[in-house]
């Protein structure tokens, strides 16, 4: 199971097409001891995840051959990727962007130049908030309602 407290026990698709991008983002996770794979766009990231399951997929939203917008809708419809998150990465913040990113259903929204010091934390805080509220919607079973082994539904 994934501590999103501890960064040496995440593994990261992340899938990117700027060279530089790509290298920055994956050598600051890979300091930080977080496993990660690279893909240049939604096609290669698509066959990665055909032999790689990664805790988290971090996207870049504007890409050649498949754009993270077009790649998210795909991770998600496949029962096997259905439940990693997707933190989007983008250039492109007007008003209304994140906002939008998160509608959709990604579970978080960097921007980019990224922060190296705020990276992982930035990367954190929207996966910590998830396991919060699933936790919380998470159906109660039953519990002892006295010591006679008698069980009370909630």
């Amino acid at each position: 199971m994934v501590n999103w407290q501890d960064a040496r026990t995440w593994s990261v698709l992340l899938v990117e097409d700027e060279l530089d991008n790509r290298e920055v983002i994956s050598e600051t996770l890979i300091y930080f001891g977080v496993f990660v794979r690279t893909a240049e766009n939604g096609m290669d990231a698509l066959r990665v995840l055909e032999e790689f399951t990664p805790d988290l997929i971090l996207l870049d939203l504007s890409m050649p051959k498949m754009d993270g917008w077009e790649m998210r809708k795909r991770v998600k419809s496949d029962p096997r990727f259905a439940n990693i998150p997707i933190i989007a990465l983008t250039a492109h913040a007007m008003a209304g962007d994140k906002e939008h990113a998160l509608d959709v259903g990604f579970d978080g929204y960097i921007t980019k130049p990224i922060s190296i010091a705020t990276l992982v934390q930035n990367i954190r805080e929207p996966l910590e908030l998830r396991s919060v509220l699933a936790a919380v919607q998470a159906p109660v079973d039953t519990v002892s309602a006295s010591g006679n082994g008698k069980e009370a539904h909630l």
